[in-house]
């Protein structure tokens, strides 16, 4: 884990944030060099799979000309949604480090049993509340705005 990532994604949630978007970053690492970035754009695109972590999958697929993202790291400045987190998975991606943990104590739980190991992909380590302050801090001030 390095923090320099996480605050890579931190810089894209603001940019999220700055766009009047759920203020989520997501950066994908291999062998210490960075495949991919994005940013929620959902509003933008309307468009409910428009979230940083599957926008940042698929670049790092193209990157790679590949799907099976073997190897690498995503950090993400929230936890993943179960959506997010399955496609984390079928995408075999190594380590998920998040900056802060879902305040729904339900997602953590489904987090949890969808990164365990099953019949088809390996165990995915799944690392959370590494930056808290600084997602939170974000993420507050949005929906404070949006109230």
């Amino acid at each position: 884990m390095d923090l320099k990532y996480m605050k890579l994604a931190l810089r894209y949630a603001t940019e999220a944030y700055k766009k009047n978007e759920v203020p989520v970053g997501a950066v994908i690492v291999k062998d210490g060099n960075v495949i991919s970035y994005a940013f929620n754009k959902k509003e933008c695109n309307q468009s409910v799979l428009e979230h940083a972590e599957l926008i940042a999958i698929r670049k790092a697929e193209k990157k790679l000309n590949n799907w099976r993202l073997n190897g690498c790291d995503i950090y993400v400045t929230l936890d993943p949604c179960p959506m997010c987190a399955g496609a984390i998975k079928q995408a075999r991606i190594s380590n998920v480090f998040s900056a802060l943990q879902n305040s729904d104590v339900l997602n953590t739980d489904l987090l949890n049993k969808i990164f365990s190991t099953d019949k088809t992909n390996p165990e995915v380590n799944f690392y959370t509340n590494i930056c808290p302050f600084e997602s939170k801090k974000l993420l507050s001030l949005f929906f404070k705005m949006k109230r």
